[in-house]
């Protein structure tokens, strides 16, 4: 049985660096996702038997926009319905906002579509490795 909490205040931001690597989303620091959760509005945490299973967390200003990042899921875990929960969770932390944003790994959008997202089609991004982004399917040259 998964135990949820939306309280970083027993986070070992050690093992949600694994976490993040394993799901994968990339090798983000302990340092680093301390930092971002601490900066987020809304964050859950999912544990099973005290071990770390799901992370995710949204960026939001109270009103307007609420952008939903960073969800993490244990491979083990993955296609139980954890990543569904996480996101449902954090849509309703931001249901008062009038847009909800989304940010995917490329290749898991036919997931985040079956949970009511649709492509927004003017987004934009500048990414501090700008040649890593395009070659990891997150940008492309505007046509």
């Amino acid at each position: 049985m998964l135990i949820w909490t939306n309280s970083q205040e027993e986070v070992d931001w050690t093992e949600l660096e694994t976490l993040y690597r394993l799901a994968p989303l990339g090798n983000k620091s302990a340092t680093h996702l301390k930092l971002v959760f601490g900066n987020s509005m809304f964050k859950w945490f999912a544990r099973e038997e005290g071990k770390l299973v799901a992370a995710g967390r949204a960026l939001a200003d109270g009103a307007d926009c609420s952008y939903i990042c960073d969800i993490a899921v244990l491979p083990s875990h993955q296609g139980m319905g954890v990543g569904k929960e996480m996101v449902s969770r954090l849509v309703a932390d931001s249901k008062e906002h009038k847009k909800i944003i989304l940010y995917s790994v490329p290749g898991k959008e036919s997931f985040y579509k079956k949970l009511g997202f649709l492509r927004l089609l003017t987004g934009m991004a500048i990414f501090q490795d700008r040649e890593s982004g395009i070659e990891r399917g997150y940008l492309s040259e505007v046509a």
